[in-house]
């Protein structure tokens, strides 16, 4: 029997597991998906759910049934590739395989910064955007936020209360001299405009120095308010910082062009957990995805695999509200509401493949 397992359920595992699924498969072949939770979560859209706009069954999807693949929702305590086995929070749960692909995706990074992770709300995860969503939901009339990173996700976070809560006093700590600073000029333009308009305060070149249960500290003036949320930058999840592997400056797996790890070619790694030449994105995940599929198909039938072609992104996506957007849409800037009518068909597209 040949044990594949893939653990996480996101953007790059689920494209392996439909690609797989979507072949004839030797009756040898086992899959597993090891995911938290008991449902895909689609991430680009837990901005939605930290500002209240979208109910959680709407940035959720069922895994694909078929006889083929065993789902097991559990904790993971560590992957260890010595023994080829996974580890669990129950200790009397024990996965062995013989083909691993790791998409466990990231987690904060507060680099360092005190009281950030004790003290500041998070959108990383489902269960830490639907938290985040209550602490917003909770507060009184003229509360004050402050979301600290002025990135893609910082952005539409800091639009999306704003349409949610117009009440609510809004901060945005930015660290450089303008908001997404990896946009065209032109997109930059209009969100800064977008937040003038909406009034939502954004302070260019900070250092938060701490964060406190009731305020933030930057550039030694600290700012009191109710909720404080962090967005300013991500790393590999813990599990796969732990690996045994070789590493990049950001602690991302090095891979082939297989998407192997050289040291262990039937470990493959994808999305936020592998070195790329990308910037991180669901999208980016999931192209890898599909190309991990077709280089598995081709092992598992003990044929040679062929060298995956040179991936293409199609561009980013990002929103300001249900009505504003932005975006690089074939490496060309875009504001207004045809790239916010754009995201909203690429979220349909997600909840039905």
């Amino acid at each position: 029997m040949k044990k594949v397992v893939i653990l996480g359920g996101g953007y790059g595992g689920i494209k392996v597991l439909t690609g797989l699924l979507n072949q004839s498969l030797s009756e040898d072949i086992h899959i597993t998906v090891v995911d938290r939770n008991p449902f895909r979560s689609l991430k680009t859209e837990f901005y939605s759910i930290a500002a209240g706009t979208s109910a959680d069954h709407d940035v959720r999807v069922d895994f694909p049934e078929d006889s083929r693949v065993n789902y097991l929702f559990k904790e993971i305590t560590k992957i260890d590739v010595e023994q080829k086995r996974i580890l669990f929070n129950d200790p009397d749960i024990i996965v062995e395989y013989d083909y691993l692909v790791i998409g466990i995706g990231c987690e904060d990074n507060f680099h360092g910064i005190p009281g950030a992770k004790e003290y500041a709300e998070s959108v990383q995860t489902f269960s830490k955007a639907r938290h985040t969503g209550v602490a917003i939901g909770n507060l009184k009339a003229y509360g004050k936020v402050s979301v600290i990173g002025a990135g893609l996700s910082g952005i539409e976070v800091a639009s999306e209360i704003r349409e949610s809560r117009p009440d609510l006093n809004i901060r945005l700590l930015d660290r450089g001299a303008n908001v997404l600073k990896a946009f065209d000029s032109k997109i930059q333009d209009h969100v800064e405009q977008w937040f003038i308009k909406n009034d939502v305060d954004v302070i260019h070149h900070s250092t938060v120095e701490y964060v406190e249960k009731d305020g933030v500290c930057n550039n030694g003036v600290c700012y009191l308010n109710d909720v404080t949320i962090w967005t300013a930058g991500v790393q590999p999840n813990w599990l796969v910082r732990q690996l045994p592997f070789k590493k990049d400056i950001q602690d991302k797996v090095i891979v082939n062009d297989f998407y192997q790890v050289p040291e262990d070619p039937n470990v493959y790694v994808l999305g936020d957990c592998a070195s790329s030449e990308y910037s991180p994105s669901g999208q980016l995940a999931g192209l890898q995805g599909e190309q991990i599929a077709e280089v598995l198909l081709s092992v598992l039938a003990d044929k040679e695999p062929k060298q995956p072609k040179p991936l293409k992104l199609k561009g980013t996506l990002g929103s300001l509200g249900k009505s504003d957007g932005f975006g690089n849409m074939v490496k060309t800037p875009l504001t207004g509401f045809l790239p916010r009518l754009a995201k909203t068909g690429v979220l349909w597209l997600s909840k039905r493949h």
